[in-house]
């Protein structure tokens, strides 16, 4: 990676407004180095986590009355998938992944991010986007009969597939207006990877899905994150490739030094980033201050430099911070707050270390 963010803030995804120019005035009122496109699930279904992602994916059933998704399995489907395939070899080849593009019915956030950057004129050093992990999409999502489609190994591979492009269609289209782009590849369900849920889930599988979305990212110059907003083998992400690993450190903050073989190669040799989610995304940002927040990434950076044995100038000079997941659960005014702190959170960790 070799970028330095220097305790630049930004975002995961989800904010509660129903309307994306309002969420837009938050964004870009907090956030201006790193802004996102809000991800506004109170506008519907297709804003919903995975839903969002499915357009142009073979076989997908979105039933709005019951408000639900599913993929149908059934019968001969070999058509749908060979169609598919189609458009991905043709996308890989001519590298226009615009028939992957998930549209305004889809997302009221990106356009609407779009006009905002090119009225605003100039590049920010970051942009930031977005998807739902493959491993949090495929076990979520059920086919006909409720089994998770991520035990199907055609649908799998079409899901992971069908998700990479989407992140080459969102780097290519915010390029224009950013010295970096960031995709973050959003897999809580990770934080249950090794439970009896997911005992069939291996390791080797998740590094294998993971990674291919991250070389996806990667091979549009942009640079890839994974968010995880509870606990999870954090060493996963690191031999996975990602250039950022953005966690919980508000809940789980101590976790991350668990890993320091892992982190320390990932922070010093490979010169990639943590992304510190210091803000609650909860009631518990009421009772939050600009110098508590502040307190708290120094604690757990203070914890991380003692276990790893990695200089804490190197950890502030590699630190993103973020909230500790999306916003869009919230009341508008608690999120609001989120951004509001985060950004002060940013400005205080900023000066701090003379950035």
């Amino acid at each position: 990676m070799d970028v330095k963010p220097k305790c630049v803030a930004t975002a995961i995804g989800s904010l509660p407004h129903p309307d994306a120019e309002k969420a837009l005035d938050v964004i870009l009122g907090s956030i201006p180095d790193a802004p996102i496109w809000p991800q506004l699930p109170k506008l519907g279904l297709r804003e919903q986590m995975e839903v969002q992602y499915s357009e142009g994916l073979p076989r997908v059933v979105i039933d709005e009355a019951k408000s639900r998704m599913h993929f149908d399995a059934s019968g001969d489907y070999s058509e749908d998938l060979a169609t598919f395939y189609e458009g991905y070899m043709a996308a890989e080849e001519s590298g226009d992944y615009s028939g992957a593009a998930i549209s305004p019915a889809f997302s009221a956030g990106i356009p609407a991010l779009e006009a905002r950057l090119k009225a605003l004129g100039g590049t920010r050093p970051f942009v930031k986007c977005q998807t739902t992990g493959p491993l949090s999409f495929a076990l979520t999502i059920v086919d006909e009969n409720k089994r998770a489609i991520y035990y199907n190994e055609e649908f799998i591979d079409v899901i992971v597939k069908g998700l990479a492009m989407k992140c080459r269609w969102q780097i290519q289209k915010f390029k224009p207006f950013a010295e970096n782009v960031i995709c973050f590849i959003d897999e809580p369900i990770l934080s249950a990877f090794g439970s009896s849920t997911y005992v069939s889930v291996q390791r080797d599988d998740v590094i294998a899905r993971l990674g291919e979305v991250v070389e996806a990212v990667h091979a549009e110059g942009a640079l890839a994150g994974v968010h995880c907003c509870g606990n999870t083998e954090w060493s996963l992400l690191v031999d996975a490739g990602v250039d950022i690993v953005n966690f919980d450190a508000f809940d789980f903050g101590e976790t991350i030094a668990l890993y320091p073989e892992h982190i320390k190669r990932h922070l010093v040799e490979n010169k990639n980033a943590l992304a510190w989610g210091v803000a609650p995304t909860s009631p518990k940002i009421r009772d939050e201050s600009v110098e508590s927040l502040v307190a708290r990434f120094e604690r757990m950076a203070d914890n991380l430099s003692q276990k790893a044995g990695i200089d804490k100038g190197i950890i502030a000079e590699q630190a993103l911070i973020t909230p500790s997941c999306g916003t869009g659960s919230l009341e508008v005014q608690d999120a609001e707050r989120v951004f509001k702190l985060l950004g002060e959170t940013s400005a205080a960790l900023k000066q701090k270390y003379g950035f």
